[in-house]
């Protein structure tokens, strides 16, 4: 069913609403046929989308809102999250960056609802991945991520004054598998191997005296190496997000008569 403008052709072009034959709905407008220009499209689902249009393809700026209560705002280029945007996850987490065919690719933050932790950095189809920042409530480590786990050579930064420089290595259990190499490299985590911890700055906020550099490093580097983190945490609900966007897709795509 449509009601609304047409062309001379017949076509609708113009202002109007539409019902598919699979339930959903289009209110918005239209060139030549196609859905062009701004508009509401409502899924079946319970699935929503504001914004853009370009010949029935999402395309420019616009709100995608999930079935599960995450949502997307932000670029679209031919029905994809591609450009700048925001997506809020169904767990409170927040990434705002770059992305690159509905993948989190380029420069962007992923924030941790439950801790306040937050991930400034590179990002690599969908992984943290490049240069980057790890930031916690009172501390923080700067270097290199692959595949979401710190490689190579960093710092830790602690609030208190105090740094720790050092490096991630392969755990020696990975080197000493042998046969079934590929499955603990995914289990086991890099081992972080220090090499100095820095003196404390001169630092003494309100006439308070900083704590001496055996109690200020020590037990904090033991939780925070205990703590460990998961920095890909949020994967599953993005899939999830995304397998519902391509069933609502194929749905969309359907006759629009």
């Amino acid at each position: 069913e449509y009601d609304g403008e047409r062309n001379s052709e017949g076509e609708r072009h113009g202002r109007g609403k539409a019902l598919l034959p699979n339930g959903d709905t289009y209110d918005g407008e239209y060139e030549s046929g196609f859905r062009n220009g701004r508009g509401t499209y409502r899924f079946r689902n319970g699935a929503r989308y504001i914004g853009e249009y370009l010949q029935n393809k999402k395309h420019g700026h616009g709100i995608f809102f999930y079935p599960d209560g995450s949502k997307y705002e932000g670029d679209w280029v031919n029905d994809q999250r591609h450009g700048y945007g925001e997506y809020t996850y169904a767990n409170g987490d927040t990434y705002t960056g770059e992305w690159f065919n509905n993948n989190r690719h380029g420069q962007g933050t992923y924030v941790y609802k439950d801790t306040g932790s937050k991930y400034v950095g590179g990002w690599v189809n969908g992984n943290q991945e490049g240069e980057a920042e790890l930031i916690h409530l009172n501390h923080r480590f700067k270097g290199k991520f692959l595949n979401g786990n710190p490689v190579g050579h960093g710092k830790y930064v602690f609030n208190i004054g105090c740094e720790q420089n050092g490096e991630y290595i392969q755990s020696q259990q990975d080197k000493e598998e042998g046969e079934e190499e590929e499955e603990p490299s995914l289990l086991v985590a890099p081992k972080w191997k220090a090499s100095e911890i820095t003196k404390l700055t001169l630092w003494t906020p309100h006439g308070e005296n900083p704590p001496s550099p055996r109690e200020a490093s020590l037990p904090s580097l033991h939780e925070v190496f205990s703590e460990g983190f998961s920095p890909t945490m949020d994967a599953g609900e993005e899939d999830e997000g995304s397998k519902e966007e391509e069933e609502n897709k194929d749905q969309e795509d359907q006759g629009e008569e």
